[in-house]
């Protein structure tokens, strides 16, 4: 059954609205995390396109680009958590995800969350792990979940991994296997900034981190009801078959 003309109206202005809200939202995130990674308009807003659409995103460069300021300034941004994961060879899943740990006075086994309970989480040089260590993160990164001996933990929400490796550096590195691989929604290369922008980071970051100085423009719940409209997004049948044509 048709719904009458002003309601029609009425729906299409509301929806309108929210996604006017959404734009500038968006926006706000964009502009406080420019102030901390300068230069790098369109790797920020890649970064921020794959939190929206519930995704992970994997940065390839060399050090001292600003990666894990990206994920700093993304996560003051939202007033979510953030933690970060140095992956090295002697780095155990147990490390990521969490192990029970019998506790003496309750006589019984208690959850201790491991590094992933996090909403934004930089695992730093990813690649340095065992492939054992780096197959921990496939469950929390495709669920959004932790299973251990059988007990299933949520992760919170917004969850994003940003995970960076040096693609220059393959000694004593694990290269990421294909299902791995696939958890990654964004290939992400930051590069360094232009000499105009390189002089304009020495006269602002010279003395001190400009990152202390942003405050959240959002929040947990903001950022959720954004994922919850880009699930609303509708795609036509030919759009989704020329994006299938692309892949193939």
């Amino acid at each position: 059954m048709a719904l009458p003309a002003g309601e029609v109206v009425v729906e299409a202005r509301e929806k309108t609205e929210a996604w006017q809200r959404f734009a500038e939202r968006f926006r706000e995130v964009e502009e406080n995390v420019e102030k901390v990674v300068q230069g790098k308009h369109r790797e920020i807003r890649l970064a921020l396109v794959t939190l929206v659409a519930e995704g992970h995103s994997l940065i390839e460069d060399v050090p001292g680009v600003g990666k894990t300021m990206l994920a700093k300034a993304i996560a003051r941004s939202i007033d979510c958590s953030f933690r970060r994961i140095q992956f090295t060879p002697d780095l155990l899943p147990t490390d990521i995800t969490g192990v029970n740990v019998f506790n003496q006075e309750r006589g019984d086994f208690e959850f201790k969350p491991g590094a992933i309970f996090a909403n934004i989480v930089l695992g730093d040089e990813i690649n340095r792990a065992s492939p054992k260590t780096q197959s921990a993160l496939l469950e929390c990164m495709e669920e959004r979940q932790v299973t251990i001996d059988t007990e299933t933990y949520q992760l919170g929400q917004p969850f994003m991994v940003i995970a960076t490796q040096n693609p220059i550096e393959h000694e004593g590195t694990y290269p990421l296997p294909e299902a791995q691989l696939d958890r990654f929604m964004m290939r992400i290369a930051i590069g360094y900034p232009s000499a105009e922008v390189e002089a304009e980071i020495l006269a602002t970051h010279g003395v001190r981190s400009t990152l202390p100085d942003i405050g959240p423009v959002t929040d947990a719940l903001g950022v959720r009801e954004m994922i919850d409209m880009a699930r609303q997004v509708h795609v036509s049948p030919p759009v989704r078959r020329y994006i299938v044509d692309i892949v193939e």
